[in-house]
């Protein structure tokens, strides 16, 4: 019983918090300069989320090169999103891209 009073005493804190900042949103408004620097926050948090995972795969050691499907499927992906601007394009581009360079590094390592 005592779990389950904590659980819903966090959750009242958690929406009494998050509610009184959409009750409060329309009594002020913030600069025009302000605003513009809040449209940087997406990029930055999405891109503070997807390097890590990217250019240290494994967690333990950073793998910049040619061997790595993750920054290659990454870096294609980033050049089809700033081409077409196009989610879905960007997605099935690094899966795909990633997935065949799993299957085609080995052999074209080999060659030479």
């Amino acid at each position: 019983m005592k779990t389950y009073l904590i659980i819903a005493g966090m959750a009242l804190v958690t929406f009494s918090i998050r509610y009184l900042m959409f009750a409060a949103a329309h009594r002020f408004t913030f600069p025009d300069w302000f605003e513009e620097l809040l449209s940087f926050v997406p990029p930055a948090v999405l891109a503070a989320m997807i390097l890590p995972s990217v250019l240290i795969p494994r967690g333990t050691e950073v793998v910049f090169g040619l061997g790595s499907p993750h920054l290659i499927g990454a870096g294609v992906s980033f050049l089809v999103g700033l081409k077409t601007r196009n989610l879905l394009a960007v997605i099935i581009t690094g899966m795909t891209v990633f997935w065949l360079w799993i299957w085609l590094w080995p052999l074209l390592e080999n060659l030479w």
